[in-house]
């Protein structure tokens, strides 16, 4: 994988430059740590560092993370790097814990992924200079050593979240790579132990800027009553993961360039899961320097990017979540979508007990796929067609677990999307780019779009134009559609776009 000149990555440890924070790691071969570039420790000598673009690819060449500037704080940026959509989509399933099972392999995440285990093997060599078994044992250190920092967890329970099959591996590792026990490695601010359920804040760390006034109005007006509400600068949604339920709250350290995220659910082995989930909706992994450096160069877009750094494409919670979100919301504005959305959470999600942790207003978990697959009548006030496209739907995903995991091309993705019945073109890009986060989507027939192209000038309002013109805002077209979107929101608050 490249990587800036030598001389610049040690300028950029000499000055802790934070603009280098989660795309460089500088390993000390005098010491046998590697370190943020931001990291407090005195600057070594340029002839004792070794610079790599990964955490992994450090820990793989046999060095241990820092404890001082804790690698796993550093904004997640691997999945930006390169150009291959291929290495980004197996950083997602292994994210989800693809390669963290006993019977689970790289030959299996690779024919997930339509390609040959060799091919793969080599793309993570060149994007990310580690194989995927040494980034998903990198995934699951620096996520225990996140947990045991941060969190008040039992030692058990961090070993069970991260993805350890053991106590005994878990305690293994530690010793072997820090010289000393997970215990040992926590801090006194955190000492005594307090179990999952009872509440789990971490921080994730993103690249500034962020635009969080967006983000939040973007989340806002489309909360689901009883699932999600958005107040005092806060979002909170109620979590359903394999039966059990939970809260999710979510707020804003823009001084730590943080988002504090607490998480109260009764299964530790379901936090590495829901962290993901927070990652994807929030959009904490994209490098947005580079990709609002990119969109500037289109001198109809740079004033837009201008007027709003660091806007995100917000994600989607959950695939099928979204993918019903996507057909509620055709031909209608985003409050009907979100009145229709509230009425089918009434008639057919998963009520909550009284007795509970999350905001007042907070009532319900979203419907799953088998209980919408399997109702008798949805009792929407939409058009009938539509009701049948939500059931077939939900029977696609009870048939296809993968339905929503980010396999194959982007092309096969939409390919699949649109051979379930009710779902377009614009249903499937919309899919594609919130719940796979294929950051090259672009529904260039979407009526949000098309009026954003128009007020800004420059682009003629035709879905074949604006593709046309959009061919040089790849592989972030996502991004420009966000920026689209926002200028049209300005003068149209309520008409439809997603």
């Amino acid at each position: 994988m490249e990587l800036p000149d030598r001389e610049i990555c040690y300028r950029a440890l000499q000055t802790r430059d934070a603009r280098f924070d989660g795309l460089l790691f500088v390993a000390v071969t005098s010491t046998g740590v590697y370190c943020r570039p931001v990291c407090p420790a005195r600057t070594p000598k340029f002839q004792y560092c070794r610079f790599f673009g990964s955490a992994a690819a450090a820990q793989e060449a046999g060095f241990r993370p820092c404890l001082r500037c804790r690698p796993e704080a550093a904004p997640d940026l691997a999945s930006w790097r390169g150009t291959s959509n291929t290495v980004s989509r197996a950083l997602a399933l292994i994210a989800d814990g693809a390669l963290d099972s006993e019977e689970a392999n790289v030959a299996r995440l690779s024919e997930r992924l339509g390609v040959g285990e060799r091919q793969l093997r080599r793309l993570f060599l060149k994007h990310l200079g580690a194989s995927p078994i040494a980034v998903a044992q990198t995934r699951r250190v620096l996520f225990a050593k996140q947990l045991i920092h941060e969190t008040r967890m039992p030692m058990t329970e961090v070993a069970s979240a991260a993805g350890f099959g053991s106590v005994r591996r878990f305690n293994e590792v530690f010793r072997n790579l820090f010289h000393r026990s997970p215990s040992a490695l926590r801090r006194e601010d955190s000492a005594g132990s307090l179990p999952a359920r009872t509440g789990v804040t971490l921080r994730l760390r993103y690249r500034p800027p962020y635009d969080w006034d967006s983000m939040l109005a973007y989340l806002e007006a489309r909360a689901i009553p009883g699932v999600e509400v958005v107040e005092n600068r806060c979002y909170q949604r109620t979590v359903e993961i394999d039966g059990s339920v939970g809260f999710v709250q979510v707020v804003h350290l823009p001084q730590q360039q943080s988002l504090a995220v607490t998480i109260r659910f009764p299964r530790v082995l379901s936090l590495p899961a829901i962290v993901v989930r927070v990652r994807r909706l929030f959009d904490t992994g994209a490098d947005i320097e580079t990709i609002d450096e990119h969109l500037s160069r289109d001198v109809v877009l740079a004033p837009l990017v201008a007027q709003r750094p660091g806007l995100r494409a917000p994600g989607g919670w959950d695939g099928f979540e979204l993918a019903v979100r996507a057909i509620l919301g055709q031909q209608v504005s985003v409050a009907a979508a979100r009145r229709l959305a509230g009425e089918l959470v009434v008639r057919h999600g998963r009520p909550l007990p009284v007795a509970r942790d999350g905001h007042g207003s907070l009532s319900h978990v979203f419907p799953t796929p088998e209980r919408l697959a399997t109702a008798e009548s949805l009792g929407l006030g939409m058009p009938s067609a539509r009701q049948s496209s939500l059931q077939a739907l939900a029977q696609a995903a009870v048939a296809d677990a993968n339905l929503f995991r980010p396999f194959g091309t982007i092309e096969e993705a939409i390919a699949r999307f649109r051979s379930i019945r009710g779902i377009g073109e614009w249903t499937a890009q919309y899919i594609a780019l919130r719940a796979l986060r294929e950051m090259d989507a672009f529904p260039a027939s979407d009526a949000g779009l098309l009026r954003g192209a128009a007020l800004i000038g420059g682009i003629q309002s035709s879905p074949d134009s604006l593709l046309k013109r959009a061919e040089s805002w790849r592989p972030w077209r996502a991004y420009a559609a966000q920026h689209l979107w926002a200028a049209q929101a300005v003068v149209n608050p309520n008409r439809r776009s997603i």
